[in-house]
């Protein structure tokens, strides 16, 4: 075996190509209240983390290393970083959703159940073409927090953003091909 060589490279790089950091499109968050406008404005979100918890099994003085459950790092604080429209259209719908979904501090009420599979975040990664290639689906979303939107008098007129923190319970590798409305019907 000669090992590998720069022609190699490529050749891999030429057939598969890299993702691009900005290759990732949100199609839904949690609920019916955005539409495809909405989430052209996110600037920043990640892949979620998926682990698997070791469990150490000691026998004479050995610990032999055997794969337990599953844990979903970060699932319980999401990021997502909004561009602030100059109407905040945006931000109005995410107060919306916290206040009218998860809790609403002026009557002590919400819905503290746990969420459903029909409350999810789509996520697909697309290629330089726009074509999905990947989804991932996060299920049991709601949001968490909403962030400040900072604004300075002396400023250079830069785009105001804000961050929301988003929870859900799992994520799943999807077909790509089975739409929203289907997926939000099926765990």
């Amino acid at each position: 075996m000669a090992g590998q060589t720069i022609q190699d490279f490529f050749r891999v790089a030429q057939e598969r190509g890299f993702s691009r950091d900005f290759m990732m499109k949100v199609r839904a968050i949690g609920n019916t209240t955005f539409n495809e406008d909405d989430f052209v404005y996110i600037t920043t979100k990640t892949l979620p983390n998926r682990s698997i918890t070791n469990q150490a099994v000691p026998y004479m003085g050995l610990n032999f290393n055997v794969p337990g459950t599953v844990t979903y790092p970060g699932s319980d604080a999401w990021n997502v970083v909004f561009r602030n429209d100059i109407k905040g259209l945006l931000r109005t719908k995410l107060e919306k959703w916290q206040t009218d979904e998860v809790f609403n501090d002026e009557t002590s009420t919400g819905d503290l159940s746990v969420r459903g599979v029909d409350k999810l975040i789509q996520l697909d990664l697309v290629d330089d073409k726009n074509i999905t290639l990947n989804s991932y689906r996060l299920y049991g979303a709601y949001i968490k927090e909403l962030g400040t939107i900072d604004y300075d008098q002396a400023g250079a007129g830069a785009p105001t953003t804000f961050t929301a923190v988003l929870a859900y319970h799992y994520w799943r590798h999807a077909d790509a091909n089975v739409k929203l409305t289907e997926a939000r019907s099926v765990n």
